[in-house]
């Protein structure tokens, strides 16, 4: 406490109380006659906060540097806090334990890229993020510096939609510069307005009255402050779109004194347009619905910037400070990321907060992380009621006319497959679309005029509001609606119909919203879903009923659903992570289901372990995995033997990376492995497959280790010593192209070294070529077990048939040979063909 003390004295002036300069604790500064007196609390012993001293001292006086001080005092005292939206009376969290750095452009984007924005997700979402951040984004501390022609704005407007965090942002400017960590030698002083807070000021203000209203300054106070440099001076304005404004606010006559009165609208307004102060810098945070008459008002030279909300390094960021604790932080975050749909609206700062807060909640109860974050239905429906109870002032209409304003702009947009709506579309709709926090509105550049638009925030808040819409509307056009967008393919939005029809956000829609959903629309989607399982032979509607029943999220209904699909095809479909929790709900509300097949389906590592838990209910079972590693496989393996419960299952699983195809048939008594590997082989042994019966019990972790590590170094050799790994090794069955005089040697040592084996099957898919079978001939071996040998012979070596084609016309005799204990023999199956 030794260093701040004696910054304070230095600060504070010579006039400092004995008991500051004695090292007490410091209560509250109180001012007078120049002194500060009193036991002074520094109410920021937060690491972080020091004050050095005013790089301006030598122009200011020493009550002005007090009168800052103490200004600096308050500010610290209430901005290194944050009040959350469900906290309690008296909770609260530091503002470093939530504040993370959003992405912040200095340009407007063109209408191509708000569309490439407003229309991807997840990964691409992401990607598009990331392109804007590379070279284009800002820091804080950049927003007033020289831009390329050496010119510094005199006020800049920082725009961003509901719940991007401008508010936050701007009290981590406030909290920085007090710290000495931002602005340090550009602004002397800083003002923070809420335009909420004007609002409310009644009667006529000057700008003095104004400023004391938001800070523990008086009016005569804030006067001697403002007699200081005002080029050093920095007033932001917060909120500037909940500022009420009347027309006349253009044609009022100019008011330059901080001291002259009007209404406190029309003070700021003097503020904004330079008329007050016009050496002082502006920094004015709204939504973009009020940015074109913002920058009407405001004074230049002008800067436009825009809080885009997280990049994916921002929600990481968030995510560790939320859970603090490492091991809880990577749980959430990585449950999140894998879930397309609300990774991409974690950008959103509100968003982002209130999945971590549903998270943290399911942490204390010890409950399931994956069962705590139900449906992204229910996160938009909290997201709705947050910016309906926190970021709407003075609504002119009622909740429920609102958002059925809304449903139906957001369907028009969807019918005519737009996410710009042209401003004449939105204002047929929305009264006030300015006061809307769910809308975004955009300036484009037209040849020699501007062109104005809307969107929601995204293209999925505009399928959300669209099903919203539908659900609440009476009984009959309720039905009619969703009836008819089946047809249209508007996947999401009835995928979103079915997540508002959950029990638990039907309570919610009541409850918060003021919204009522009629019960025989939730039986109707029920009854529909369940006559197009019945129809989905094929494998195009898979995904989409999968979605609709997880985000229905009701179990009983889900049991009932899965009991009629036998086969759930996804052949040849883009398998997106949200499609792994669709498939892993909806599986494991069943005991056993008869197929899953996602051949083609190209499962990564990441979607594999994901799905994991529910293969072991499928009796037949298809993957094709992209790249899967030896671990992978294993654990694979390891989860279908772990979760057996089923009297056989049946799995194949197919990887293009490796070239290799593995079938297993798993049963309490015998299993069975074959492995096709389908890269370039040794024509000495021509190997296509290899089967090998055992018993379960054999099936442990380090066989499949083995066997999957030989399967990625495409090791020939090493995969032809497999099956001596096997002590009760029952049967082997091979597949090769030509019997060859080295294939048969391999299979002669293995029934040596196997004396478990009763049987080996061989079967060549094109000739046993002469070497081959001297080689059976000639043998010693006396197998216990059954040696058979299929394929066709030719005798005609001296016409050199070398090819397939050749040998078959002319050589088509198809043999079988045997050999066992008894001896050598072959045996004519057919002379001819054809």
């Amino acid at each position: 406490m030794g260093t701040f003390y004696s910054s304070l004295r230095s600060r504070a002036g010579p006039n400092v109380s004995a008991a500051a300069q004695s090292g007490s604790h410091v209560i509250a500064p109180v001012l007078t006659n120049n002194t500060i007196t009193g036991n002074v609390h520094f109410l920021h012993n937060a690491p972080g906060f020091t004050f050095d001293r005013l790089h301006s001292e030598t122009t200011q006086t020493s009550e002005t540097r007090s009168l800052i001080f103490k200004h600096k005092t308050q500010i610290c005292s209430e901005y290194q806090y944050v009040t959350e939206y469900n906290s309690l009376p008296g909770e609260r969290v530091l503002l470093s334990e939530r504040y993370t750095q959003p992405l912040i452009l200095q340009r407007h984007r063109d209408q191509q890229e708000r569309e490439e924005e407003l229309r991807s997700s997840g990964e691409d979402f992401q990607q598009v993020l990331s392109s804007r951040s590379s070279d284009e984004s800002s820091h804080l501390n950049s927003l007033f510096n020289p831009d390329g022609h050496g010119i510094s704005p005199s006020a800049v407007i920082l725009q961003g939609n509901s719940g991007n965090g401008k508010t936050l942002t701007v009290q981590k400017i406030m909290l920085d510069w007090v710290s000495d960590k931002l602005y340090k030698e550009r602004f002397d002083i800083v003002f923070h307005l809420k335009c909420k807070e004007i609002n409310r000021i009644p009667g006529r203000k000057s700008l003095v009255e104004i400023l004391s209203y938001s800070c523990n300054l008086t009016s005569d106070e804030i006067s001697q402050i403002l007699q200081q440099s005002p080029e050093k001076m920095l007033f932001i304005i917060d909120g500037f779109d909940e500022l009420k404004l009347t027309q006349d606010i253009y044609y009022m006559s100019p008011h330059t004194d901080v001291i002259q009165k009007a209404p406190a609208e029309v003070t700021l307004c003097a503020l904004l347009r330079g008329h007050i102060l016009p050496e002082s810098f502006l920094l004015v945070t709204t939504r973009s619905t009020a940015t074109d008459t913002l920058s009407k008002l405001l004074k230049g030279p002008q800067r436009f910037s825009e809080i885009m909300g997280f990049s994916e390094k921002g929600v990481e960021e968030y995510f560790q400070k939320f859970f603090q604790d490492e091991e809880l932080f990577r749980r959430a975050y990585t449950f999140v990321k894998t879930n397309e749909n609300l990774f991409t609206t974690c950008s959103i700062p509100v968003i982002c907060w209130i999945i971590c807060t549903t998270i943290k909640e399911r942490f204390r109860i010890g409950a399931d992380v994956t069962s705590g974050l139900e449906t992204t239905t229910s996160i938009y429906v909290d997201f709705v009621s947050t910016l309906l109870k926190h970021h709407c002032q003075g609504l002119s209409r009622s909740v429920p006319t609102l958002l059925r304003s809304l449903g139906q702009l957001a369907e028009r947009g969807m019918l005519e497959q737009q996410v710009l709506l042209d401003e004449n579309t939105v204002y047929e709709t929305i009264s006030d679309p300015s006061a809307n926090p769910f809308l975004c509105k955009f300036l484009f550049k037209r040849r020699i005029s501007q062109e104005t638009m809307f969107s929601f925030m995204h293209l999925s808040f505009q399928e959300f509001f669209t099903a919203l819409y539908y659900v609440i509307l009476d009984e009959e056009e309720s039905q009619k609606k969703l009836i008819s967008i089946q047809d249209y393919g508007y996947a999401a939005v009835v995928q979103f119909a079915f997540g508002l029809l959950n029990k638990d956000v039907i309570h919610t829609l009541r409850k918060s919203l003021r919204l009522f959903v009629h019960p025989n629309t939730q039986a109707l989607l029920k009854e529909w879903i369940l006559e197009e399982l019945q129809r989905n032979i094929y494998h195009d509607r898979t995904l989409f009923i999968l979605h609709c029943l997880y985000e229905l999220h009701e179990e009983d209904f889900v049991i009932k659903a899965m009991k009629s699909w036998n086969r759930i095809n996804a052949y040849g479909a883009f398998f997106r992570r949200t499609d792994c929790w669709a498939l892993l709900y909806c599986s494991q509300c069943c005991q056993c289901i008869e197929e899953l097949d996602l051949l083609d389906c190209r499962l990564t590592s990441e979607k594999l372990m994901m799905i994991l838990p529910a293969l072991p209910k499928f009796k037949k079972l298809t993957l094709s995995l992209e790249d899967p590693s030896v671990s992978d496989l294993v654990e694979l393996m390891c989860a279908l033997m772990r979760g057996q419960t089923l009297n056989s299952q049946d799995v194949h699983v197919v990887s293009d990376s490796v070239n290799c195809y593995v079938h297993l048939a798993i049963s309490e008594e015998l299993s069975r492995i074959c492995i096709d590997p389908l890269w370039h082989v040794d024509p000495a042994v021509s190997l296509q497959s290899l089967g090998l019966t055992l018993p379960y019990s054999e099936l442990n972790n380090n066989n499949w280790a083995k066997l999957f590590q030989i399967i990625h170094q495409k090791d020939l050799d090493a995969l032809m010593l497999i099956p001596c790994s096997f002590s009760k090794l029952k049967k082997m069955e091979i597949r090769a192209y030509w019997l060859t005089r080295r294939l048969c040697v391999w299979t002669l040592q293995i029934i040596q070294n196997c004396p478990s084996l009763t049987e080996v099957k061989v079967d060549a898919v094109f000739f046993l070529l002469e070497e081959g079978i001297k080689i059976l001939q000639r043998s010693r071996t006396t197998p216990v077990c059954v040696m058979r040998v299929q394929g066709l012979v030719c005798h005609k070596q001296s016409q050199k048939c070398t090819l397939y084609e050749d040998r078959l016309l002319s050589c088509n005799q198809e043999v079988m040979i045997h050999l066992s204990s008894q001896g050598f023999s072959m045996e004519t199956l057919r002379k001819s063909l054809f």
